[in-house]
């Protein structure tokens, strides 16, 4: 999968979470990427991703910097 295909599918993982009314609750880096851990609107689910490729990372970093100001 190219580099650019594996942004696209990460994208679109986090994409998914964030259309449903997810907020992302935490962030855990390691070696092989980013777990980054949605919670549900009504507070009761949590889902979590691993991100490798560093363009999505930057992707969710965005997001997150929106959601903590209050823009998203």
């Amino acid at each position: 999968m190219s580099e650019y295909q594996q942004f696209l599918d990460e994208r679109d993982k986090i994409d998914f979470f964030i259309q449903k009314g997810y907020r992302i609750n935490g962030v855990k880096e390691q070696l092989n990427g980013d777990s980054v851990g949605f919670l549900s609107p009504n507070g009761n689910i949590t889902e979590t991703i691993l991100i490798k490729n560093p363009n999505a990372r930057k992707y969710f970093s965005s997001l997150l910097i929106q959601q903590n100001q209050g823009t998203k």
